[in-house]
């Protein structure tokens, strides 16, 4: 499979540019590559999609933020599909043509024939483990959702009868309004852009040729996916309108934090506690991974928070590089509480390195006897 162009490239603009410039890239790119102008040329419909998929993701804020921050895979899903997805240059139009007017020739002929049209997407969440987003997993949701009416076909129309085309526009969707010098094109408020109308009604979907129905998705959550990345699944949207496609459903992921691990992209940290003479002495020690548990080695004179590297213990990448690591950080524990014999032990210790350390500490009954043996004196 051929590697995805970076959208900046694409549209040839820099990462730092406005929303404007962006625009402006998308407009040259798309009157260059219009199929109008290039009849038969497949390379010209390929760059007009190409740069259209581009512009759906870089004009819309949260889809570039997401894009920015983990490139394809944060806004195609994990089948890696394109981008916006759009079937034909149909649905381009469909999605843009509203930024050209009649630059190419806008708008529906004549002859009362209602465009197909995408239907529009929609967007959920899910709420994983770390433990589940490190090996993949699948996750059944309810999505309630406008679909095709079965009544009508998706016609509108009572069964029987057939919409009919609209005799404010004649069937072209757009209704051209002169004022002044300028001509503006705007969608036909007697069809809303249908090109027709629908005289007797289906009893079902009213005319509105959907109906809304709760329909079970099954999302395939890819091993390696980061909180807030988004998966796409093509075609699970709203019903599209006169046998358009239908839309497509997002599914923001949100992993939930664990107790032992903190990731950060790929990698992974865990906080082991150690004793003193752990620290001071080596050992083996058994610490969690994500399979387990998994033997490793403390060398002698550890330090406190110092860091053991275990390489491709960490998280998958879910774009497919290598995998993560897991940082063991380890905590040098002082005990709060000594027996007699660890204190006469480490006072020993101090006394060898020539330390200084404060005096043993009396027992309150014994800091009580002192003290009245001191009041009785002093009468």
């Amino acid at each position: 499979m051929a590697t995805k162009r970076d959208y900046y490239e694409v549209l040839g603009v820099e990462k730092t540019s406005s929303d404007d410039e962006i625009k402006r890239a998308y407009r040259k790119l798309a009157a260059k590559h219009h199929p109008d102008r290039n009849p038969g040329d497949e390379a010209a419909v390929t760059a007009f999609k190409e740069a259209a998929e581009a512009f759906d993701i870089l004009s819309n804020p949260d889809k570039r933020a997401r894009y920015d921050r983990f490139g394809h895979a944060g806004v195609d899903g994990a089948a890696g599909g394109g981008g916006a997805g759009f079937g034909d240059v149909g649905d381009i139009m469909d999605a843009f043509g509203d930024m050209f007017g009649d630059f190419f020739g806008g708008g529906r002929k004549g002859g009362g024939g209602s465009r197909a049209r995408r239907g529009n997407s929609l967007q959920t969440s899910l709420t994983i483990d770390l433990l589940d987003a490190a090996v993949g997993c699948s996750r059944d949701l309810e999505i309630d959702k406008h679909v095709s009416c079965v009544t009508c076909n998706g016609t509108g129309a009572k069964p029987g009868t057939k919409p009919t085309t609209c005799d404010y526009c004649g069937g072209r969707g757009q209704v051209v309004q002169s004022q002044g010098f300028f001509r503006v094109q705007t969608t036909c408020p007697g069809c809303r852009g249908q090109g027709q109308v629908v005289r007797d009604k289906c009893a079902d979907c009213r005319g509105s040729r959907v109906v809304s129905r709760s329909s079970k998705i099954t999302v395939k959550v890819p091993a390696g996916v980061d909180n807030g990345m988004q998966l796409c699944l093509r075609g699970e949207g709203e019903a599209g309108e006169s046998g358009g496609p239908a839309g497509d459903l997002y599914v923001e992921i949100h992993v939930k934090p664990h107790n032992l691990f903190d990731r950060e992209g790929k990698n992974l940290t865990c906080q082991v506690p150690i004793t003193f003479a752990q620290a001071a002495l080596g050992t083996e020690i058994d610490i969690p991974i994500l399979t387990g548990k998994h033997r490793v080695t403390v060398s002698p004179g550890t330090q406190p928070s110092e860091i053991l590297r275990l390489r491709g213990q960490g998280m998958p990448d879910p774009h497919g590089g290598s995998r993560g690591d897991l940082h063991v950080q380890f905590q040098v524990e002082v005990p709060k509480k000594l027996t007699k014999k660890q204190e006469e032990l480490l006072r020993q210790l101090a006394e060898l390195d020539d330390k200084q350390v404060s005096a043993h500490r009396k027992s309150f009954f014994e800091s009580l006897k002192e003290f009245f043996g001191a009041t009785e004196e002093a009468e």
